[in-house]
């Protein structure tokens, strides 16, 4: 997938969790970074590893459904989170609430398990998307860009297959 935003862009990582994701977007010299998450004990992690360069994110404990931003985000990351949300009204909300946050022109970056992916991670149902679920889905308000099917490798050597997809929010 080709990179789509510079280092002075706001980016959200959804489910920033103890990800590898902001560390590196941090070396990479990107200086306004949201991390969301559900558990406040993951952002304590996140915050306590970052050292210093925690300073450039900002930490916030909230759902992806509903969560809130003071300007408007230029690349909104998900990987992982949005195949948890198995009902159609959540995945409804999800959308809307994206299109809400990303500026017009910015992108939607998400990986959510395909349609041979499991049917459950972490004792939880999960929804599989091909790249035609998701288009589909968010096609009213983005526009699909680019998108590929990867295998995954668990740290527990599990191969689990993930549909990886860059939507840019429509004008």
């Amino acid at each position: 997938m080709r990179r789509v935003s510079a280092p002075s862009d706001r980016i959200a990582v959804m489910g920033a969790g103890v990800s590898a994701l902001v560390p590196a977007l941090l070396a990479d010299g990107y200086r306004s970074i949201e991390a969301i998450d559900l558990s406040d004990a993951a952002l304590d992690q996140l915050r306590h590893a970052l050292g210093p360069d925690a300073a450039y994110v900002r930490f916030v404990r909230d759902d992806v459904r509903t969560v809130t931003f003071d300007a408007p985000i230029d690349v909104w990351h998900d990987r992982a989170t949005f195949h948890f949300l198995t009902s159609p009204v959540d995945q409804a909300r999800y959308a809307a609430n994206a299109a809400m946050a990303i500026r017009p022109g910015g992108h939607l970056v998400l990986a959510t398990f395909s349609p041979t992916g499991p049917e459950q991670c972490s004792n939880l149902d999960v929804t599989r998307w091909d790249s035609d679920d998701l288009g589909a889905h968010f096609g009213d308000r983005f526009a699909l860009v680019d998108t590929f099917t990867r295998d995954h490798r668990t740290p527990w050597g599990a191969s689990q297959s993930f549909t990886h997809a860059m939507l840019r929010r429509r004008n």
